[in-house]
């Protein structure tokens, strides 16, 4: 099993091209489904959940043509023969959900598997089936499977969303362009990735209004074409990066950053005294004081602060000067880093929801255990600013999400290799 190894080697220079969004690419590629036309992705991001979601898809009779060395990727769906989503695959990742609406509306019925548990806690699906069923469809939960079925096709509906959910969103959204009628979601998600993906739909042929309000009107049509879309940077991928020069010091340009997506984090970033500036090609962040303040976050839906980058925040705030306070809205259980950075020689005392971090001069490297994606690259990051080797193990977390991250950050100077296992 490949394990990371990290050096603290002082602040970093250069410049970081940011991916595609997995998060959005992931309910992009189920779109394919709603059309038997050919859908192209562009600036796809190269990781382990879109091969996942690439051999879901391909279950299902999908042809994906991974391009350009897996950046680009082509999708038909025009010889589908399957509308049974395993258990085998699904559970891998939760995102396999998102195949149900596609399915459901082009086809009138889909078989998928409910996903498995989740590391940061209980993620139901219910808001998905509830959105489904107010369009018409009609939902048989038996042995671990959604049987779902919609024999004179989905209809248009006005669904409230009791608590925001991206995916929910997603799925609703999907399912609601072939639709009879008029669907309008209200208290939806308004996240980046929501609005790439009403974007790529309407290049689709779909007649969306609202994407990045609390209030998406869908108008179904009879059916979508082809299109080409380009992936949205991944703000969280953008958002961990530039917490490495917030940590180790120095400046670096993330290339493809977009203000407008990480503004609540960037905002948080000011308050530390860390200096964010948008240039031609991105955003630079640079560090230039000896050590950052502490400051409080409470993680929020889109447009608040990300839960997604929690915990690589509270790796900086490690080392920050003062005492800080985490509080997490979001998940439940998402603090699992704090005992590995407890390891570090960190201060930090978890209560529920709520973590206390007081700021201590300087890190130790000491072998860390990474238990799921955002809580591994936290700790690569305390390892930028630990005296001496930090060894990550269980790194395939962090494979799900971040693409070329050793070779990213020794670009800036970093030492970050990889031992292969």
């Amino acid at each position: 099993m490949d394990s990371i190894v990290v050096t603290g080697n002082g602040p970093l220079e250069g410049e970081i091209p940011i991916a595609g969004a997995k998060n959005a690419c992931l309910a992009l590629m189920p779109a394919t489904l709603l059309t038997d036309a050919p859908l192209t992705l562009t600036n796809a991001p190269r990781l382990s959940d879109i091969r996942t979601m690439t051999a879901l898809l391909e279950s299902l009779g999908v042809e994906v043509a991974a391009l350009q060395g897996g950046q680009v990727l082509a999708l038909s769906s025009h010889a589908l023969d399957s509308e049974r989503a395993d258990y085998d695959i699904v559970r891998k990742m939760r995102a396999s959900i998102l195949v149900l609406g596609p399915l459901l509306a082009r086809h009138g019925r889909a078989e998928v598997s409910l996903p498995g548990g989740c590391a940061i806690g209980a993620r139901p699906v219910d808001l998905h089936l509830r959105a489904l069923e107010a369009m018409g469809a009609e939902l048989d939960l038996r042995d671990g499977y959604v049987h779902a079925r919609a024999p004179g096709g989905l209809r248009g509906a006005t669904f409230e969303f009791p608590l925001v959910s991206v995916g929910a969103t997603e799925n609703a959204l999907m399912a609601a362009t072939l639709a009879r009628g008029t669907t309008v979601l209200k208290n939806a998600a308004r996240e980046p990735e929501i609005v790439d993906l009403a974007h790529c739909l309407r290049r689709m042929g779909a007649r969306i209004e609202g994407e990045g309000t609390s209030t998406i009107t869908i108008e179904g049509v009879d059916a979508l074409d082809s299109a080409t879309h380009p992936v949205v940077a991944d703000r969280i991928e953008l958002g961990t990066f530039m917490l490495a020069p917030a940590i180790a010091g120095g400046s670096v340009e993330c290339l493809g950053g977009r203000l407008d997506l990480v503004q609540a984090f960037v905002d948080k970033l000011a308050e530390t005294g860390v200096e964010v500036t948008e240039t031609e090609r991105g955003l630079r962040v640079t560090r230039t004081n000896d050590r950052v303040r502490a400051a409080n976050v409470v993680t929020e839906p889109f447009p608040g602060f990300p839960t997604d980058l929690q915990a690589q925040f509270m790796a900086l705030m490690c080392i920050a000067d003062g005492t800080a306070v985490l509080e997490e809205r979001i998940f439940e259980n998402r603090f699992m880093h704090a005992p590995e950075l407890l390891r570090m020689g960190a201060q930090i005392e978890v209560h529920g929801g709520t973590a206390t971090v007081t700021g201590v001069e300087r890190l130790r490297g000491a072998p860390v255990m990474a238990t799921d994606l955002r809580a591994s690259v936290s700790l690569i990051l305390a390892g930028l600013a630990a005296e001496g080797e930090t060894l990550l193990s269980r790194v395939y977390h962090l494979d799900r999400g971040y693409e070329r991250i050793e070779e990213k950050l020794r670009g800036c100077g970093a030492r970050v290799e990889r031992v292969r296992g």
